[in-house]
């Protein structure tokens, strides 16, 4: 694989620490959620990270995949939810819901394009046999429109 980037970032503190990147563009305060039996204290923590992350891949790909396919859509919103737990043998795992709203398109063509994602997307590729990845094609009413900053 020929790599086109690579993410650096350098976490202190573990779950309760500060996570930074090396451009200085990510630079977070940690903490463990209070369902975790952390403090709750403000912070942000790897599941939120994690499921910004995806979604943002996946929605690229959705729209990488539109191009590919000819599928042209309005517009698009992908709410990733990320559960942590124990696995059953002493350690943690993770699953993936992904609600996915296209607005302009009919629901077969939601469906090829969400399927022709999930198979170009890299976080799809690493988490495929790994955690379980749900898929949800929801109502493209849901999806939010932009508020002018004015």
């Amino acid at each position: 694989m020929k790599i086109l980037y690579t993410a650096e970032a350098t976490v202190a503190g573990g779950r309760e620490g500060q996570a930074r990147s090396s451009d200085g563009n990510l630079d977070v305060k940690l903490a463990i959620p209070a369902e975790m039996g952390g403090s709750g204290a403000a912070g942000t923590n790897p599941e939120q990270l994690f499921a910004a992350g995806y979604a943002a891949c996946f929605e690229s790909a959705l729209q990488g995949s539109a191009r590919r396919l000819k599928i042209p859509f309005e517009g698009s919103s992908i709410t990733s939810q990320v559960g942590i737990g124990p696995n059953g043998s002493g350690g943690f795992g993770l699953s993936v819901t992904m609600r996915i709203r296209l607005q302009g398109v009919s629901r077969d063509d939601a469906e090829a394009l969400v399927a022709t994602a999930h198979q170009v997307c890299p976080y799809s590729n690493a988490t495929r046999g790994n955690i379980d990845v749900n898929l949800i094609i929801e109502e493209p009413a849901a999806v939010p429109t932009a508020v002018s900053q004015d």
